[in-house]
């Protein structure tokens, strides 16, 4: 079930209209109940990992806290993340790692038989997984204490509206929400308004802009050969806001729908592409994984305390790791890697190249733009279905001549129209959004019947211009593969 499909229009309305209505003891027991059913309509079988993943977090924190010396606790911790790791490798790098070693037993004449697991990928694996690490990490850390009741610990690792594509929440944010779910106020108007116009703008970027603009990018990748460096170029450029919108899209509408009910979950983005150089990119784009990657991998490992070369060792790991956390693929361990030299030769040439800048608009206007040219080329890599298809397409780039017409890549004359009209409003909705403009309060300011009118066009505009498959077959989300 994804947040764009008919099915997601009928489920979370049911969702809200019980969870009202029920007596406030029992809502936790209700939200965990619908985001299991969420879950499991992908596949029934999925629930089993999801729930061996929530017990052994949870029996972890109760362990640690009951544990009277740090060996005893480091053996918890240790436990709890060889077991949920593990289970991770298994179902998404598994085939990764055989096929690694068939190909260099073959490289060596050694001869072997190709094998290969037959397992399909759980959706949402990675989220789940590192956000029940989390709890472990917290509770050993002492930021938390552990959670007794397992059915709101299992509501924390599995609520619905964050489970498949984060944000990765922390327990310090989510599970305390989920801890005082009672007092939440039954129905505040003015919180749901909010809640559902973030859900719309949501809706708006996956279905009128990163849908629309996926079909240039499929067409122009898919047939590269076909096309010269103008059109690659462009369709690299539509892939940067596709993923943008598709990714925060996905954090907007979850966002939202956990507003609906009450819940605070984090900003995954905040205007990424205002960057002005790829270190502030990466304090703006999906900010939970950036930080739960600098709390739990790059701090244990050193950080910046054991000097710039064991520093800049550190960050080649980290985005390392971070490109391998988003596919069993070298072209995401690749766009990882070059993320981390991006962000050493920025710190080189701030620290010993350039120093005492003083900048003034147009200097900051050229910084994000040269931010967003290196951005966009990484993606590049992300965008391909394996490293020697990004190599191709980037020579395809600075070789191939050919010209084509913008009607040839998948948009008619209107649908163009449609997505850059979109795109013009999504960076004036960002760069007022970088100059700390809210437009939500801005919204809130207007008469009741201003609110209403500007609600209801955002949602027939989205409706009207979104992009839909054959017989409505939502697309999915990006992440979801992750």
């Amino acid at each position: 079930m994804v947040f764009n499909s008919i099915d997601f229009l009928i489920f979370f309305p049911i969702v809200c209209l019980v969870y009202f209505v029920i007596p406030k003891k029992v809502r936790y027991i209700w939200l965990l109940v619908a985001s299991y059913y969420f879950y499991m309509s992908w596949n029934p079988s999925y629930a089993a990992l999801i729930a061996i993943s929530t017990v052994i977090t949870y029996l972890s924190g109760i362990f640690i806290e009951k544990s009277d010396t740090k060996t005893k606790k480091n053996a918890c911790v240790a436990l709890s993340f060889i077991i949920n790791i593990g289970i991770l490798a298994v179902f998404k790098y598994g085939n990764f790692f055989l096929e690694n070693v068939y190909s260099l037993t073959k490289a060596l004449g050694i001869t072997v038989r190709e094998a290969h697991l037959d397992l399909l990928l759980p959706v949402g694996i990675s989220f789940y997984t590192f956000q029940a690490l989390s709890y472990t990490m917290d509770v050993y850390r002492k930021r938390i204490k552990p959670e007794r009741n397992i059915l709101r610990y299992a509501l924390f690792v599995s609520f619905f509206p964050q489970l498949v594509a984060g944000p990765i929440e922390r327990s310090e944010n989510l599970l305390t929400q989920v801890q005082n779910v009672e007092n939440i106020e039954l129905f505040d108007k003015d919180r749901i308004r909010d809640g559902f116009m973030i859900m719309f703008y949501g809706f708006f970027q996956k279905l009128v802009i990163a849908d629309r603009a996926s079909i240039v990018v499929r067409q122009v990748y898919q047939h590269y050969t076909n096309y010269g460096a103008v059109e690659i170029i462009l369709a690299s450029v539509l892939f940067a806001f596709q993923i943008y919108c598709d990714f925060g899209g996905y954090s907007n509408i979850a966002r939202g729908a956990a507003k609906v009910m009450g819940f605070d979950l984090m900003h995954n983005f905040k205007t990424p592409y205002m960057a002005t150089s790829i270190k502030e990119f990466w304090r703006r784009w999906h900010i939970s994984l950036t930080s739960w990657f600098t709390d739990y991998l790059y701090i244990p490992l050193g950080g910046n305390r054991k000097g710039q070369i064991r520093k800049y060792i550190n960050i080649l790991i980290v985005f390392g790791v971070s490109g391998l956390w988003h596919g069993a693929s070298y072209n995401f361990i690749a766009w990882g890697l070059i993320h981390a030299i991006f962000q050493i030769a920025g710190d080189i040439k701030n620290r010993y190249i350039i120093k005492n800048r003083h900048d003034n608009e147009v200097l900051r206007i050229l910084r994000i733009i040269g931010t967003f040219i290196l951005t966009d080329f990484a993606w590049i890599f992300f965008a391909s279905d394996r490293f020697m298809h990004a190599i191709h397409v980037i020579g395809q780039m600075f070789t191939g001549v050919k010209k084509a017409s913008l009607l040839s890549l998948g948009l008619d004359e209107k649908m163009w129209g449609v997505l850059i009209v979109a795109l013009i409003l999504l960076v004036i909705v960002d760069i007022l959004h970088d100059h700390k403009v809210s437009l939500m309060k801005f919204f809130r300011k207007q008469n009741v019947v201003v609110r209403y009118a500007m609600a209801i066009v955002l949602c027939y505009l989205t409706v009207l211009f979104g992009v839909y498959g054959v017989g409505y077959d939502a697309s999915t989300f990006i992440y979801f593969q992750f």
